[in-house]
């Protein structure tokens, strides 16, 4: 409301302007055009007038005379049929102010407007006389004039006079009838009264719900009121997970309205725990802790929640003013121990091949790719039927090429990470051939495939693909991992379309200060790796991965990465030179984007900004996305053109089964595997 009515102002202050340009000079009919929407209040959207009327102010704001407004005021609700109602709103949807009321606001305007019925040549506003009401035309014609020029004519659906119910400003128009009509009015006094009352009310039930919340019972009225000032109201429909059982907690939940069904899955089987209502909250722990959700809450109707997320709570209050309480409830996820061994269910003798069941390779098992350091089948479970992507090393190669120690370390780094946007490690075995690592099993296959097949992305699927890349790294980068192996290659599709990491050579940043030309498998991706070049220490910091996030929007949208060569050597020089050539069709929102994720100077770099990976989100080129509704995959995904229906293995690449079994290796380094 604040922000509305300092919007309001603004717009007032250019209006008295114009009036007095209009009283002083006689326009000539041209310049009559120009001004006459500018100077009639509800007349012309705002945006408009924005883009007409100088910025500049010339002059001392009018005076705006505070009322007070009554707390107790008896105001008749007036009945009205569907088609009256649905009249009334439509008008209200249409314009500019009376649009940003939310639907409860808006069905309290409906019950509130008055019906007046006025005849041809009767006045109903009068230029330079006190308004105090707002008015929608449900039928007949008006005519509004200024300083004896007509200005436009008003019909059915239009609203007038709406800055007469938030000031007690002067009409700088006159409106008649020239028809028979008839108007829904509201007078400001009854229109402010139930509005404020109305936000009050709300704040006030909102700041009880707040101090109900055992961490949040250490802080005074003011920080609770700094949290209600930095929280949204969201909405979901009838079956639509708020949160779901496994997930990355970061978002805390107060129920305005519906109902709320919580369960949790207990031995297979999703046991319903209990319903929550108005007022009941949930997810509190995941302001203050690193979490998982232990249970999956689903709306049983429509449900309006008020909800603030984890990084917006951390600006508002300092985490020293929080209690932190061991006594978890049903509701809160508790951290997953760090050396749990994921998956431990699963036993290796379980796991069965999935075979080909068609074309050159029928009947022998499925590989759903192949690297420099092993293979990734496809495999199901006995029992359960579930598909999983093992990958499967040699440890004697991994001996031979001096990985031990980087694949006991990918190990821990998976082990630790659960979220929604990384493939997930389900366990870890060994024999004396192999280590063997359950992931999570993508169906929709890689986006290097698809945009192989497609040549290039049209841009709302890139935008989309690149912002669940966002919130992979938001992810890591806040635990101190450095992903730094971006690219299509790594990028998977799950059976809903969204887009999940895969692989990365990972390090933590507080940790592991070696650069990444220690690493022998960024030689082949040179398009992706500005800091190879370069020999910055930068590499032991999450910079690297905004610099290929960038080159991944290009490449998305044009199908080739922006430094391109036969030869490495040109690859690096084009990075150094840090010239991109960009194509015609590719949109100036991309191009800023992609300009300023690859900086040459990495202090430069967007990511490496005040905001950190905040002001990459804001970037306008994601301005259509809902990133709340995003981590909680309540996005759909743009409709991926390539992916086929057809056997589990479908979207996948096929390889020869490789019929060559390991040497045995014995030196022990994998005991703690």
């Amino acid at each position: 409301m604040e922000a509305q009515l300092e919007e309001l102002k603004r717009q007032l202050e250019k209006q008295c302007q114009l009036t007095q340009k209009l009283q002083t000079e006689k326009p000539e009919p041209g310049q009559l055009q120009e001004l006459q929407s500018e100077a009639v209040p509800g007349f012309r959207s705002q945006r408009n007038s924005v883009e007409s009327v100088s910025e500049v102010r010339q002059s001392r704001a009018a005076v705006i005379a505070p009322e007070p407004l009554s707390e107790h005021l008896d105001i008749p609700r007036v009945k009205k049929t569907t088609s009256e109602a649905e009249q009334i709103k439509h008008a209200i949807q249409k314009n500019d102010f009376l649009s940003r009321l939310d639907d409860e606001q808006i069905s309290m305007m409906v019950e509130l407007l008055e019906a007046l019925d006025r005849c041809p040549g009767d006045d109903v506003i009068v230029e330079g006389s006190e308004g105090d009401s707002m008015y929608i035309v449900a039928a007949g014609e008006l005519k509004v004039t200024q300083a004896g020029h007509v200005l436009r004519t008003l019909s059915s659906g239009d609203v007038f006079g709406e800055l007469a119910i938030l000031y007690n400003c002067k009409r700088t128009a006159s409106v008649r009838a020239a028809t028979a009509v008839r108007l829904w009015s509201i007078q400001r006094q009854k229109y402010r009264t139930i509005m404020t009352n109305k936000s009050i009310r709300k704040r006030e039930q909102l700041m009880g719900f707040l101090k109900t919340a055992q961490t949040l019972k250490a802080l005074n009225d003011l920080q609770l009121s700094k949290i209600i000032d930095s929280m949204e109201e969201v909405k979901f429909q009838k079956s639509e997970v708020i949160v779901r059982e496994g997930a990355e907690g970061n978002t805390f939940y107060i129920i305005l309205d519906g109902e709320v069904l919580v369960t949790k899955k207990v031995n297979g089987q999703q046991k319903t725990i209990r319903r929550m209502g108005q007022g009941e909250h949930f997810g509190e722990l995941a302001l203050i802790r690193e979490i998982l959700r232990t249970a999956t809450c689903t709306a049983l109707g429509p449900v309006t929640c008020f909800c603030i997320d984890k990084e917006v709570f951390e600006e508002t209050i300092p985490i020293e003013n929080l209690e932190l309480h061991d006594e978890l409830k049903v509701l809160e996820p508790s951290p997953e121990p760090e050396d749990v061994q994921p998956g431990a269910s699963l036993r290796l003798k379980d796991l069965v091949p999935v075979f080909y069941q068609e074309g050159r390779y029928q009947g022998d098992p499925v590989t759903l790719g192949v690297g420099g350091f092993g293979r990734v089948a496809l495999v199901t479970t006995k029992h359960s039927g579930k598909y999983y992507a093992v990958k499967k090393v040699s440890k004697k190669h991994i001996v031979a090429k001096r990985q031990e120690g980087h694949v006991l370390f990918e190990k821990r780094i998976l082990q630790i990470i659960q979220c929604d946007f990384i493939v997930k490690l389900h366990a870890a075995f060994k024999d004396s051939r192999y280590i063997y690592m359950v992931m999570e099993y993508c169906g929709g296959g890689e986006i290097w495939t698809k945009l192989k097949e497609v040549g290039r992305f049209d841009e709302p699927v890139a935008v989309f693909c690149t912002a669940c890349v966002v919130e992979a790294f938001a992810y890591l980068h806040k635990k101190g991992i450095m992903y730094r192996d971006l690219k299509p290659e790594n990028l998977l599709l799950d059976e809903r379309g969204y887009i999940k990491l895969v692989n990365g050579q990972s390090t933590h940043t507080h940790t592991h200060t070696h650069t990444l030309t220690h690493t022998h498998t960024h030689i082949t991706q040179t398009h992706y790796i500005f800091e190879v070049t370069s020999r910055t220490r930068e590499t032991a910091t999450s910079l690297p991965d905004f610099w290929s996030l960038g080159v991944l929007v290009y490449e998305l949208l044009v199908g080739s990465p922006p430094f391109s060569s036969s030869e490495p050597q040109k690859i690096y020089s084009k990075i150094l030179d840090g010239v991109v050539k960009f194509p015609p069709h590719m949109s100036e929102a991309a191009r800023s984007l992609i300009s300023k994720l690859c900086r040459p100077r990495p202090g430069q770099r967007l990511g490496n900004t005040k905001n950190g990976i905040k002001d990459v989100r804001h970037h306008r080129w994601f301005s259509t996305v809902n990133w709340h509704k995003l981590r909680m995959g309540q996005v759909e995904a743009p409709p991926p053109r390539v992916c086929v229906q057809g056997p589990c293995y479908i979207n996948f690449d096929r390889f020869p089964h490789d019929k060559t079994q390991a040497e045995e290796e014995f030196s022990g380094w994998d005991k703690d595997f």
